[in-house]
C-alpha cells in the first residue's frame, strides 16, 4: 500500500456532531494504522452558513475527543489554502480545461424552468434530474441568454448509458447508471464551485489515497468518478461507512441523546469513553473486548471490520461505558470534572470549592460508584448539602419504616446523641449508630432505615455512614429534627 493519506473535510456550519466525529475517528485510526497522514481541511463554500466561530468549535471538539491532525488547518503543509474559499484560483484552470473538452458546459436555464422540469419528471414517476436542455446552444442562443441578463452555471455533461461502479471498502461493488444521474452543476452562478467538483479538485490536490466517509454521499461518489476520469487524475479508495440510528432505528437526532459532541464534554463525559464508543458504531473488534485504549484501537482498526449495517445508537451503553471511565479516574480529577456542575446547581462558590476540597473529593468519592457522567453530581450529592430534608413519605420503603413504634425512638436518639457530640468520624458514626440500636432494642433495618429517614429523607442513596460522616454532628441533628418536624 502507497502511504496512505486520509482527510475529515468538516462545512463549518455548527458543532460536531456525533456521526462527524465517528467520520474523524475511523480516519484518523486508519492513518494511525498504517503510520499515514490524517488531514483536516475545511469545506466552507456554502457562504450563508459557514462561519469561523464554527469552525474553531469543530476543531475544538476535535482535541478534545485527541484526534490530532498532521495537515491541514491550524498545522499547516505543503498542500494548502485548506480552505476551500481561500482555494478558488486552484479550481478556475480545472473549469476551463473540462468546457475546452466538452466533458463541461455553460447552462442558462433559470430556477422556474428547472422546477418546471422537475415536476414534469415527477409526474411522469421519473427520477427528478436535468435533461440536458444547454447541452448543445448555438452562439446566438448564448447571446440571448446573455443580453437577458442571465448568469450560466457550469454543468456536467454526464455520458449516456455508461454503468459507473464505486468499488467501495466497505460495500463492495455498487453500480449506478449513467441515465439516471442527470447533468449536474460543477460551478455556481456566482462562480463558486459545487461540493462535487470541489471535493474531487482537493482530494486529488491533496494527494488523498482513501475517502472514509458517511455513506450519505455514496450517491455522490458516480459524480466525483466522472470528474476524475474527465480530468485524468487519481482516484483514491471510497469506504462509506453506514448511519448512526436511535435505538428506534429512526434517524439520529436529539430525542436519542445529544448530537453535539460539545454537548457531552459539558455533561462531563470523558474523551475516551466517547471515543471507545464511537468505534464500536460500525466497527467490530475481533473478540469480546468492549474497552479499548487509544493505542489497542489503532493497532486492531481496519475497515474490513466495518459493518454495512446501520449503526444503533445506544444512550444506555455509552453510560456505561463513561461509568466505567469515571471509576478509573483519579479522586482529585473527578472532583474536578465535578466542580463546574456542583457551581452551577448552586451547591458550591468557587471560593468553597478550594477551600472544602478535600470534604468534596470525599464526597465525591462517596457517590462514584454509581455516578454515569459529571453532570448527575448535584443530583447525586446534594444528599451531602443543606440542613433540612424533605421527608419522601410517597416511598413504600419510607411509609414501611414510619409505621414502625421504634422509628421516631431512633430519629430523636439521633437528633439529641449527634447534637452532643464534638469528635466525629467514620468510626464515631458506627459506634453511635450501635448504641442507638442497643438503646432503644432495634438492629438491622429497622435501625439503619430509620437512621438514614433521619438525614436524608429517603429510603436509598450514598452509603449512610459515609453520609453521616460527612455532613457532620451538627448537621444530622438539624436534618433529624426537620424530619421529626414532619411526622
Amino acid at each position: 500500500m502507497s502511504k496512505v493519506r486520509v482527510r475529515y473535510a468538516p462545512s463549518p456550519t455548527g458543532p460536531l456532531h456525533i456521526g462527524g466525529a465517528r467520520s474523524a475517528l475511523f480516519n484518523w485510526l486508519f492513518a494511525r494504522h498504517f503510520g499515514g497522514t490524517m488531514l483536516v481541511r475545511i469545506e466552507d463554500t456554502d457562504l450563508e452558513r459557514s462561519t469561523r466561530e464554527a469552525e474553531e468549535l469543530i476543531l475544538d471538539s476535535l482535541r478534545w475527543l485527541g484526534i490530532d491532525w498532521d495537515e491541514g488547518i491550524d498545522v499547516g503543509g505543503d498542500h494548502g489554502p485548506y480552505r476551500q474559499q481561500e482555494r478558488l484560483a486552484l479550481y478556475k484552470p480545472y473549469t476551463q480545461k473540462l468546457l475546452e473538452s466538452g466533458h463541461a458546459y455553460e447552462c442558462y436555464c433559470t430556477e422556474e424552468e428547472l422546477e418546471a422540469e422537475r415536476q414534469e419528471l415527477k409526474a411522469r414517476g421519473e427520477l427528478p434530474r436535468y435533461l440536458g436542455k444547454c447541452r448543445n446552444l448555438t452562439a446566438q442562443e448564448k447571446e440571448k441568454y446573455i443580453a437577458e441578463g442571465r448568469k450560466p452555471v457550469i454543468r456536467f455533461r454526464v455520458p449516456d448509458g455508461k454503468k459507473i461502479v464505486v468499488d467501495d471498502l466497505v460495500r463492495g461493488k455498487v453500480e449506478f447508471d449513467s441515465d439516471g444521474i442527470g447533468d449536474f452543476v460543477l460551478v455556481k452562478s456566482n462562480g463558486l464551485p459545487t461540493y462535487n467538483f470541489a471535493v474531487v479538485l482537493d482530494d486529488a490536490l491533496m494527494e488523498i489515497t482513501h475517502v472514509i466517509r458517511g455513506d450519505e454521499h455514496l450517491s455522490n461518489t458516480p459524480r466525483q468518478l466522472l470528474i476524475y476520469q474527465a480530468l485524468a487524475l487519481p482516484q483514491p479508495q471510497f469506504a462509506h461507512v453506514s448511519l448512526i440510528l436511535g435505538e428506534d432505528r429512526s434517524k439520529m437526532s436529539k430525542r436519542h441523546g445529544a448530537t453535539s459532541v460539545l454537548q457531552y464534554r459539558e455533561d462531563g463525559y470523558l474523551p475516551e469513553a466517547l471515543i471507545n464508543f464511537l468505534v464500536l458504531l460500525g466497527w467490530s473488534p475481533e473478540g469480546e473486548q468492549e474497552i479499548f485504549s487509544v493505542d489497542e484501537l489503532i493497532e486492531q482498526f481496519s475497515l474490513e471490520r466495518v459493518s454495512k449495517s446501520p449503526a444503533v445508537f445506544d444512550m444506555n451503553k455509552l453510560k456505561w461505558m463513561n461509568a466505567h471511565y469515571l471509576k478509573a479516574l483519579p479522586l482529585a480529577d473527578l472532583t474536578h470534572l465535578c466542580l463546574p456542575h456542583l457551581e452551577k446547581a448552586g451547591l458550591i462558590t468557587k471560593e468553597t470549592a478550594e477551600t472544602d476540597l478535600p470534604w468534596l473529593e470525599a464526597a465525591v468519592d462517596a457517590v462514584r460508584e454509581k455516578m454515569e457522567y459529571a453532570a448527575q453530581a448535584p443530583e447525586l450529592m446534594r444528599v451531602f448539602f443543606g440542613d433540612t430534608v424533605l421527608l419522601d413519605k410517597d416511598n413504600e420503603e419510607v411509609k414501611q419504616t414510619l409505621s414502625l413504634n421504634t422509628t421516631k425512638q431512633v430519629i430523636s436518639a439521633l437528633q439529641q446523641r449527634a447534637g452532643e457530640l464534638t469528635s466525629w468520624d467514620s468510626a464515631t458514626v458506627r459506634k453511635l449508630l450501635k448504641e442507638i440500636g442497643k438503646e432503644i432494642g432495634v438492629k438491622g433495618k429497622a435501625l439503619f432505615m430509620a437512621a438514614r429517614i433521619a438525614v436524608t429523607g429517603q429510603s436509598h442513596g450514598p452509603d449512610l455512614n459515609s453520609v453521616l460522616t460527612l455532613i457532620g454532628p451538627k448537621r444530622a441533628a438539624l436534618r433529624a429534627k426537620s424530619v421529626l418536624d414532619q411526622l
